[in-house]
């Protein structure tokens, strides 16, 4: 399926990128009271890294991501789970039935979704006082790896930004007028990759890509210098796993 931003070429290197916190998930379903059983659609699953945490708690999950590279990685990560189901669609059209789900989760896709139709949409498809989530995980700047990182950046585009995967969502989600009060939560998680792994990680990000034009290749240099001059084999990212998570009217 076609969409604004095509991630194919990412497919395989967003196998590598980091799960969420594990206590982030667990308060996320005991707000939205779910428990074993409990149907789940998983929106933008990509290579089904939020899938795979939510099917290791019972949920039953469908799956829906657009990209056909990314939901194969998906298939094939979750190929010996019965309860999850992949189909393709996005978040403004999920191709599901109505009032199907207790709860309908985004993880890193609700910001390449146009959010209010994406809103109205999870909506639709969610049971009567059914429950929305939607999570991503910020790389904390403040480390000190990370902020050199983000200075090499910012030498090159001084006003690089993250778009709205960095935003508050509340004001987003209260808009709609579909949901209850928004619960925010957040929680840390630490991600070891190989000094290769961090690079290709930084060479298939696309939001730099989107952003750094024809300064990208001088830039992934800069990064792949400086870890590599720090003369160890891996490093350990620290992220914040953010969730906000609301009620269905």
């Amino acid at each position: 399926m076609k969409t604004e931003w095509d991630y194919t070429a990412l497919a395989d290197a967003y196998l590598k990128r980091p799960d969420y916190a594990e206590a982030a998930i667990d308060a996320m379903l005991a707000i939205a009271r779910q428990r074993a059983g409990s149907e789940v659609c998983d929106v933008g699953a990509g290579v089904a890294h939020l899938t795979l945490m939510l099917a290791a708690r019972g949920a039953r999950v469908t799956a829906v991501e657009p990209n056909d590279a990314m939901r194969a990685n998906g298939v094939a990560r979750t190929a010996h789970l019965q309860g999850v189901h992949w189909h393709e669609g996005t978040g403004e059209a999920t191709g599901q039935v109505a009032q199907a789900f207790d709860l309908v989760t985004f993880g890193s896709s609700f910001n390449v979704c146009d959010r209010q139709a994406a809103l109205a949409e999870t909506a639709r498809i969610l049971k009567p006082g059914g429950w929305f989530a939607c999570m991503w995980n910020h790389r904390r700047l403040d480390d000190p790896i990370q902020s050199r990182i983000e200075s090499i950046i910012r030498a090159h585009i001084p006003d690089y930004g993250y778009g709205s995967r960095r935003e508050d969502q509340t004001s987003v989600i209260d808009a709609s007028g579909l949901f209850g009060a928004v619960v925010h939560l957040d929680a840390a998680v630490l991600h070891r990759q190989s000094i290769d792994e961090c690079v290709e990680a930084w060479r298939s990000h696309a939001t730099l890509q989107r952003q750094a034009g024809g300064a990208f290749a001088q830039i992934i240099d800069e990064i792949q210098g400086y870890l590599q001059e720090m003369g160890t084999a891996s490093i350990d990212i620290p992220y914040s796993t953010h969730v906000w998570v609301a009620r269905l009217r």
